[in-house]
């Protein structure tokens, strides 16, 4: 949220979602050390719900959420997305999990997610396999 929150114009806001008020406090505490609480909208709650309070468009949507949800936040996220719009998603490689026999919530949630990211018409993506494998989508 910091570096993205470098980046924007005037008028820009950056959209924070975390299930812990703890959280949002530690981090609103930064955001004003660092001289940006006033461009960050931090939301408490399930950011598949949260989302849905919005009517797009946004230019980026960055998912980093519980992996079992990442199918529905891909299904949420992308038709708010404007044209050309980037829908960044950290995990998906699952640290191999993905490509193993573990079907746990969570990893058949990456692996349907993946499924989903490359199958879609409304996207081209990629992976890029650093770390635990970033997801990136461009809206077409």
């Amino acid at each position: 949220a910091l570096w993205f929150a470098g980046g924007l114009t005037d008028g820009g806001k950056v959209l924070c979602t975390d299930t812990s008020e703890g959280n949002k406090q530690r981090a609103m505490k930064y955001f004003k050390k660092a001289g940006i609480a006033e461009k960050i909208e931090f939301h408490v709650g399930d950011a598949n719900e949260i989302i849905n309070q919005f009517d797009g468009s946004f230019d980026i949507i960055y998912n980093d959420i519980d992996k079992h949800g990442y199918p529905r936040a891909f299904d949420l996220a992308v038709p708010k997305l404007r044209k050309g719009g980037m829908f960044i998603t950290d995990n998906v490689l699952w640290s191999g999990r993905i490509f193993e026999k573990d079907r746990s919530e969570s990893t058949k949630g990456v692996v349907e997610f993946n499924r989903k990211l490359f199958s879609s018409n409304e996207v081209l993506s990629t992976i890029i396999p650093i770390r635990d494998g970033l997801g990136i989508a461009v809206k077409v």
